[in-house]
C-alpha cells in the first residue's frame, strides 16, 4: 500500500522547510537511507534520507516551496500502484491540486489540468510573533497546521517572527506569490530588504540568495515606541477566557522607553535566534551544569605549531591541537566519553565532538567524527570544510547530529576566560580562551610564560566532579606536552 511522506524535521527545532531539489524522480525506486530530497531550513540545507523504500509515485510539493514540518510532500509505494491509495489524512495536501513533477518549481498562478481554479502554491503560514510560553492576547479558534508544532528538547522554537509585509507573507505588491527559501526570507528580514522588490532568477522565478546579495540593504526602522513613551495598553481579554488571563498578557507587553526619551531599534527575532534562545534556556534549566577551570602552559605547543606549519601544506591552528588533545584525553579517561539518556548512561567507543562555528545571525555546531583517528592535517581540513559549508548553509543532516562533547574557542577575539553552555544531548563543552603572557613559577623562579585558560562545563548527571577533574587533568597534560598528541 502506498505511503505518504511528510516534511521531516531534518534539523533540531526546524518548524518548516523548503524542498530545494528532488534527488529522485517520479517513477524511480528509492531504498531506505537513500537521499530523497534536499531540504533547506533557516540554518542549513540538508539531504533527507528516505525512511521508507519503494517507488516514488507522486510529488506533492515543488522545488522552492516552503511547508510546515509534518505536511505531505510525496507518496511512495509499489510500481504501478495508485498514489490515491495512500492511507492517512492526505487532505493536508492542497485539495484538487495536481501532483508536481520532481525537479520542477511551482510557478505563481499555475492552474490544474482540469481547468479548475488555480491552487495556491504551498507556502507555510507565518507563525505568530508571541514569544514561546506566552499566550496571544487575541483569541483564535484551534487550527491544525499540519504538524507545524515544534518538538521540545531539541532546539525547537525556530519560527519566523511573523512580521507583516510582502517580504514575509510571500506576496508582492501585485498580490502574486513570491518564492523564497527560509534562509532567503530570514536574511531579507535582517537586512531590511523587501522581497517584493526583487526579481527572482531561480527556477520558476524563485528568489535565491544571489538575488538578495545584489539588493542594497536598508537601515532598520526606529521603533515607533520612541515617539510614544507610554506603554500601549494590553488588548482586552476575549469574553470566553477567564478574567485572570488578562494579567499575563499585560505583563508580556514591551517595556516603555525611559522618560528621557532615549531611542532604540528593535531587531525582530529570526528563527535561528529563537532556536538558540529556546535550546540554551532549556539546557540551563534542565542540565545540572558545573564548571572546572584550568590554566595550561602552551609555550611548547606554540613552538611545535610553528615547526609543523613550516612543513605542512595545511595550516594548523591552535584549535586543531585543542581538538586532538581533547580526543587524546578521552583515550586516557574513556569513562568521560558518555551522554545521558532516560534509562542509562551511554558510553562511546569513538570521539565525536562538535565545533562551534559562528555564522550570520547565530551559530551552528557541526560534528567532527572519530577525532582520535585523524591526523592534525585531517582535523584542520575537516574543520575548515565544515566551517565553510556552515557559513554557506550547506551542512548535511548527519553533520549536525550526535557527539558527546563540544569545543568553543573565543581566543581569537582576545577573550581570556568564559563558561559555555552544554549543547544537549552532549554532556560537556570546553571553553577555550586566548593564549597570553603571564608570570609563572618555574623551578622556584618567576618567569614569563604563555598561558591559556580553559573552562570545562560538565553535566553532573553523567560526570561526577572527580571524573571531570581527571579528564581535565589529562587534557592539560596533553596540551602542555603536545608531542604526545602526535605520537
Amino acid at each position: 500500500m502506498s505511503t505518504v511522506i511528510r516534511m521531516p524535521e531534518v534539523l533540531a527545532g526546524a518548524a518548516e522547510g523548503a524542498i530545494q531539489s528532488w534527488l529522485v524522480q517520479v517513477g524511480q525506486s528509492v531504498v531506505v537511507g537513500e537521499p530523497l530530497a534536499e531540504v533547506e531550513t533557516e540554518k542549513a540545507t540538508v539531504e533527507y534520507a528516505a525512511e521508507i523504500g519503494g517507488t516514488l509515485l507522486k510529488v506533492l510539493v515543488g522545488e522552492g516551496v516552503s511547508v510546515n514540518v509534518g505536511e505531505p510532500i510525496a507518496v511512495v509505494g509499489e510500481p504501478g500502484e495508485s498514489a490515491d491509495d495512500a492511507p492517512g489524512p492526505d487532505e493536508d495536501a492542497a485539495p484538487g491540486a495536481e501532483p508536481v513533477e520532481a525537479g520542477t518549481s511551482v510557478p505563481a498562478g499555475s492552474k490544474p489540468a482540469d481547468g479548475a481554479a488555480a491552487a495556491e502554491p504551498r507556502v507555510a503560514p507565518e507563525p505568530e510573533t508571541a514569544p514561546e510560553g506566552e499566550s496571544s492576547p487575541v483569541a483564535q479558534a484551534p487550527v491544525d497546521l499540519g504538524g507545524g508544532a515544534e518538538a521540545s528538547g531539541n532546539g525547537s522554537g525556530q519560527n519566523a517572527s511573523g512580521e507583516s509585509g510582502s517580504a514575509e507573507n510571500g506576496s508582492g505588491e501585485s498580490g502574486s506569490r513570491l518564492f523564497a527559501s527560509p534562509i532567503v526570507r530570514r536574511l531579507a528580514k535582517e537586512r531590511g530588504v523587501d522581497l517584493g522588490s526583487l526579481r527572482g532568477t531561480g527556477p520558476g522565478g524563485r528568489i535565491v540568495r544571489a538575488d538578495l546579495e545584489r539588493a542594497p540593504e536598508k537601515a532598520a526602522p526606529t521603533s515607533a515606541a520612541t515617539a510614544a513613551p507610554a506603554s500601549p495598553a494590553a488588548p482586552p481579554a476575549p469574553a470566553s477566557a477567564p478574567a485572570a488571563s488578562a494579567a499575563p498578557a499585560a505583563a508580556s507587553a514591551p517595556a516603555a522607553p525611559a522618560a528621557s526619551g532615549a531611542g532604540f531599534v528593535e531587531v525582530p527575532h529570526t528563527g535561528m535566534r529563537r532556536a538558540i534562545a529556546r535550546r540554551l534556556t532549556e539546557s540551563k534549566s534542565t542540565v545540572p551544569h558545573f564548571y572546572l577551570v584550568a590554566d595550561c602552559r602552551v609555550d611548547e605547543l606554540l613552538a611545535l605549531r610553528r615547526s609543523v606549519n613550516e612543513a605542512s601544506a595545511v595550516k594548523i591552528s591552535v584549535n586543531d591541537f585543542v581538538l586532538k588533545a581533547a580526543a587524546a584525553a578521552f583515550g586516557d579517561v574513556p569513562e568521560a566519553n558518555a551522554t545521558w539518556t532516560d534509562t542509562a548512561v551511554r558510553r562511546y567507543d569513538s570521539v565525536d565532538m562538535s565545533v562551534a562555528v559562528a555564522i550570520e545571525g547565530g551559530l551552528v555546531t557541526p560534528v567532527l567524527r572519530s577525532v582520535e583517528k585523524l591526523s592534525l592535517s585531517e582535523v584542520a581540513r575537516s574543520v575548515a570544510d565544515l566551517a565553510g559549508r556552515a557559513r554557506e548553509g550547506k551542512l548535511r543532516q548527519n553533520e549536525l547530529e550526535g557527539g558527546s562533547f563540544a569545543v568553543s574557542n573565543l581566543g581569537m577575539y582576545g577573550v581570556t576566560e568564559f563558561s559555555a553552555i552544554i549543547n544537549p544531548p552532549q554532556s560537556a563543552i570546553l571553553a577555550v580562551g586566548a593564549a597570553r603572557p603571564e608570570p609563572v613559577v618555574q623551578d622556584g623562579e618567576i618567569v614569563v610564560g604563555t598561558v591559556m585558560t580553559v573552562t570545562l562545563s560538565a553535566d553532573h548527571r553523567v560526570l561526577d566532579g572527580a571524573l571531570a577533574a581527571q579528564w581535565l587533568a589529562a587534557f592539560v597534560k596533553r596540551i602542555e606536552k603536545p608531542l604526545s598528541i602526535l605520537i
